[in-house]
């Protein structure tokens, strides 16, 4: 598997661009719609102009590739996505820390954004695996990875601690190489 690089990934719905500082006001108004779209999440982007800084540090860590979710109706940024726990070496790739304003929710944006990361991991770098995780308690990302085409594993039990102390279980989903084709198939019909 190639490692994957900061590069625009383009659809008819929305464009993925390298998530940069010039993305802060977009993001934060997407955020402020709703802070309990943060709940499950280790940082809280809703908290204000004060969660930037941190926020851009961690997306823009070396270990990570982080876009900004862009609306191409509007042109303004609504979210974000990452690929995290790249390990070319393995073949494997983690899509992860996404969200999106709760505006967007249940719109092409996410089918369409799940389906640029994935074709980009399966089709151009020759990812083997690609994984999806989510927050025991949230249901509602566990119903969306399935919808995707996420094959659930497991779950980490007392995996990761949140900004608020609470201890979450982290479920763990997947889709592979050899699955692919049918869920690029799925997500393709749903988005015509």
């Amino acid at each position: 598997m190639l490692p994957p690089e900061r590069i625009t990934l383009e659809g008819r719905f929305v464009r993925l661009e390298p998530l940069a500082d010039h993305h802060r006001d977009d993001l934060l108004a997407a955020a402020a719609e709703d802070p309990a779209t943060f709940r499950y999440m280790g940082s809280d982007l809703s908290a204000g102009a004060d969660a930037w800084p941190a926020y851009l540090s961690d997306a823009l860590r070396p270990d990570y590739v982080a876009w900004a979710t862009i609306e191409r109706a509007s042109n303004r940024a609504i979210g974000s996505t990452r690929f995290g726990d790249i390990a070319p070496e393995h073949g494997r790739v983690e899509i992860g820390w996404t969200w999106i304003a709760p505006s967007r929710q249940r719109t092409a944006v996410n089918t369409e954004a799940k389906l640029l990361q994935l074709s980009y991991a399966f089709d151009s770098l020759g990812a083997g695996r690609v994984a999806l995780k989510t927050d025991g308690r949230n249901e509602r990302s566990q119903r969306a990875i399935e919808r995707l085409g996420g094959v659930r594993e497991g779950v980490l039990r007392r995996h990761l601690r949140l900004p608020d102390g609470f201890i979450r279980d982290t479920v763990y989903y997947s889709i592979l190489a050899h699955e692919w084709p049918s869920v690029k198939a799925r997500l393709e019909d749903a988005l015509s």
